[in-house]
C-alpha cells in the first residue's frame, strides 16, 4: 500500500471514532419516541429502518470481498498465463 492510502485509511478511521458520540446519542431519541407513541406504526417503522442499517454493512463488505477476490484471481490468471 502506498503512503496516500495509508493516511487516507488513518484519517477515515478517526473520523469513524469522532462521530461514535453523535451516532449513539440517537439511540436515547428513537427510544423516547418509540415509549411515547401508542401507535404501532412508528414502532413497525423504526424496526424496519435498524433492518436496513444493519444490512447495508454487509453488503458493502462482502461487495468488497467479492472485488479482491476478482481481482486477485485475474492477477493470479494474468501470472500464470505469462509464465506459459
Amino acid at each position: 500500500m502506498s503512503y496516500k492510502n495509508h493516511i487516507t485509511i488513518l484519517i477515515s478511521i478517526l473520523l469513524i471514532i469522532l462521530s461514535i458520540e453523535n451516532i449513539s446519542a440517537q439511540c436515547s431519541m428513537c427510544r423516547a419516541v418509540l415509549e411515547s407513541n401508542a401507535d404501532n406504526s412508528a414502532a413497525e417503522g423504526i424496526n424496519d429502518g435498524i433492518v436496513y442499517l444493519m444490512a447495508f454493512p454487509y453488503l458493502l463488505m462482502g461487495g468488497l470481498g467479492y472485488y479482491i477476490y476478482r481481482t486477485h484471481q485475474k492477477q493470479k490468471k494474468k501470472s500464470q498465463s505469462a509464465s506459459s
